[in-house]
C-alpha cells in the first residue's frame, strides 16, 4: 500500500520532526553478473562521509521500504533506516535485520504496523509477521513501524503502549490556552488536551491544574474567532461531546477557552435563571451591579423582593421597578408578573431603581415621556443624533412651559447653572430634533395614546458628554463591574444586535407607558 510520502531520516517526538543523529542503515546490492546478488548492510555514521552514496540496484523482486522504531516509554517515534525486501518474503525472515537497525539484541521480539497515512485520520494497522509482504499489501516507499514487545510488558506504564494509539495521540493533540472569563485578554495556562477529550475529561484537568475538588464547579466559555472575545453564553454541562467541538466556531478553530470557578455546580447553576441588574441608587450617584440567581420560572416580582434585601433604599417603603435599556434608551418597564426565563441580559441591560413619588401621583392629563441626553454628530455630510448617559423617565403636566420643565430637570440632575444655561432642548422623534422655546408647551409635542416605540419620541437633552461618570461597584456576590459604556461598541455585530432588538419589540407587546 503505496502512501506516497517524502521520507527523510528524522526523528518524531510527539509532532516535532527532528533529525536523527544516529547511524543510517543503507542497503546496497552487489551484482553477482546473473542479476542478482547478495545484500550487504553498511553502516554510514552521519557526518563522516558527506559524499553521494550511489542508489542500489533494485530487482523487479524488491520493494523499499523504511522503517520507524517505537518507543513507549519515551514516547518516541524515530526513523532508523530502510531496506530492500523480497516482495514474497516474510517480515519474519528480516527480523534480525530489524533489530539490528534499532541496536536490539537479534532475538528480541517486535511487533510491526504499517503506517498508512496521518490526515485527515490515522490509519497504523498490524501487520502479521508470516504473511508475504505482498500479501499485507506492502509495496515501495510504504513505512513500517516496530517495537520491541518486552517493554510494554515489563510493569512500566505506558500511555501510549502501541504505535496507533501514539499516532492517534500525536494526531489529536491539542494544546489548549486558557483565560479566566474575568481577564479575557490574559493567557492564564495552557494545558496539552487530545481533540478527542470528552467535556468531562476537559473540565476535570481544568480543575485538578486549579487545585479545585469538584469539576462541576468549573464553566468553560468557547472563543468567538472574529470578535476575538468570549462567546456570549457559556458551553452547557456537558453541552458538546468532544473538546474539538468546543474550539470550533463557525469554519474556524480556534486555541483558546475561558473558564470560571463557579460557588455551586453548574448543572443545579442551570436550574436557576442569572441576571446581572445595575441598581440606580436613588440619592447617590453610583450603580452597583447585582447577581441575582432565582429559579426559571420566577417572576419580575420576585427579582424585586430579592434585590430589596441587598440595596440601600432611601426610605424602607420605597418601590422598585426593572427597566431594559439599550444604547441608552430605555424600551420597557418589566411587568411584575413577567417570567424571567426569557429575559436577556447579554446585550441589554437591565436596570432597577426606585419609582420616584411623582410617577405614582400622576393625574389624568400628566405624562410619562423619555428623557435622553443627546449630541450631533456630523458624519458623511449627515447630522445624526447620537445618544449618551442614563435616560429617566418625567412627568410632564397638561400646560407645562419648557421653562418649567427645565426647572425640574435641573433640580433632578443637579447641573450648575452656568453648564446648563448652555444646554438646548428638543423633542425627538425617531431621531429627527425639533427645537424648542421656553414657552412652549411640552405636552402638545408628545402623542396622547400610548404608541408602539414610544421610546423614539423623547425630550432631548442637547450638551456635550463632560458629566463625570456614575461610579460603578459590585455587590459581594459574584456581581461584576460593567459601565454603562461597555454596552456601546463599534462592532458590526452591534447593528445586527440593534435590528434584532426591533424585531423583537414589533413581535411582542411593549408596556412602556405607565
Amino acid at each position: 500500500m503505496n502512501c506516497n510520502w517524502s521520507i527523510t531520516d528524522c526523528t518524531m517526538q510527539g509532532d516535532i520532526l527532528l533529525e536523527v543523529g544516529a547511524a543510517s542503515a543503507v542497503g546496497v546490492k552487489e551484482d553477482d553478473g546473473n542479476g542478482g546478488g547478495d545484500e550487504s548492510w553498511e553502516e554510514t555514521p552521519d557526518g563522516q562521509d558527506l559524499r553521494p552514496i550511489p542508489p542500489p540496484v533494485k530487482t523487479k523482486e524488491d520493494i523499499l521500504i523504511f522503517f520507524k522504531l517505537y518507543d513507549p516509554l519515551k514516547e518516541e517515534l524515530r526513523y532508523v533506516g530502510r531496506l530492500f525486501v523480497k516482495a514474497n518474503g516474510k517480515p519474519v525472515e528480516n527480523m534480525t535485520k530489524l533489530n539490528e537497525l534499532a541496536g536490539f539484541p537479534p532475538d528480541v521480539e517486535t511487533e510491526l504496523f504499517e503506517e498508512i497515512k496521518f490526515e485527515p485520520g490515522v490509519m497504523c494497522e498490524r501487520i502479521d509477521k508470516k504473511v508475504t509482504f505482498r500479501g499485507s499489501q506492502l509495496e515501495d516507499g510504504d513505512i513500517i513501524c516496530f517495537q520491541n514487545c518486552s517493554q510494554v510488558g515489563s510493569g512500566e506504564q505506558c500511555r501510549y503502549p502501541d504505535v496507533p494509539s501514539f499516532l492517534e495521540y500525536v494526531h489529536n493533540r491539542q494544546v489548549v490556552r486558557f483565560r479566566s472569563l474575568e481577564k479575557a485578554k490574559e493567557d492564564e495556562f495552557c494545558l496539552e488536551l487530545s481533540k478527542l477529550h470528552t467535556y468531562d475529561d476537559v473540565v476535570e484537568r481544568v480543575a485538578s491544574h486549579l487545585g479545585l475538588d469538584d469539576p462541576s464547579k468549573i464553566r468553560l466559555t468557547s472563543h468567538n474567532c472574529y470578535s476575538q472575545q468570549p462567546k456570549p453564553q457559556p458551553i452547557k454541562y456537558r453541552g458538546v461531546e468532544r473538546l474539538s467541538d468546543m474550539l470550533v466556531h463557525y469554519n474556524q478553530t480556534s486555541d483558546i477557552l475561558y473558564y470560571e470557578v463557579l460557588d455551586i455546580p453548574l448543572p443545579e447553576l442551570q436550574g436557576l435563571k442569572t441576571l446581572k441588574v445595575a441598581f440606580h441608587h436613588a440619592t447617590k450617584d453610583e450603580v452597583i451591579i447585582h447577581t441575582i440567581r432565582l429559579p426559571k420560572q420566577s417572576t419580575v416580582g420576585d427579582v424585586i423582593n430579592d434585590l430589596r434585601t441587598k440595596v440601600e433604599l432611601s426610605h424602607p417603603n420605597a418601590e422598585l421597578r426593572l427597566l431594559e435599556v439599550f444604547y441608552h434608551k430605555i424600551y420597557k418597564i418589566f411587568p411584575l408578573n413577567e417570567k424571567i426565563e426569557n429575559i436577556n441580559d447579554q446585550y441589554w441591560t437591565l436596570r432597577a431603581e426606585e419609582i420616584p413619588e411623582e410617577e405614582k401621583n400622576v393625574g389624568p392629563h400628566d405624562r410619562l415621556i423619555h428623557v435622553y441626553h443627546f449630541m450631533k454628530d456630523t458624519a458623511q455630510n449627515q447630522v445624526q443624533v447620537q445618544n449618551f448617559g442614563e435616560p429617566f423617565f418625567l412627568v410632564i403636566h397638561e400646560g407645562e412651559t419648557l421653562t418649567e420643565v427645565k426647572e425640574r430637570i435641573q433640580k433632578k440632575l443637579q447641573v450648575p447653572d452656568e453648564e446648563f444655561s448652555k444646554w438646548k432642548f428638543a423633542f425627538l422623534s425617531l431621531g429627527r430634533p425639533e427645537y424648542l422655546q421656553d414657552t412652549d408647551i411640552v405636552s402638545s409635542r408628545f402623542q396622547r395614546r400610548d404608541v408602539y416605540g414610544a421610546w423614539e419620541q423623547y425630550l432631548g437633552l442637547e450638551h456635550s458628554d463632560n458629566a463625570p461618570k456614575r461610579s460603578y461597584a459590585a455587590n459581594q456576590e459574584n456581581a461584576s463591574l460593567i459601565p454603562t459604556s461597555a454596552w456601546a461598541g463599534s462592532d458590526n455585530l452591534w447593528v445586527l444586535v440593534a435590528y434584532s432588538a426591533l424585531l423583537k419589540k414589533v413581535a411582542t407587546a411593549n408596556e412602556t407607558w405607565q
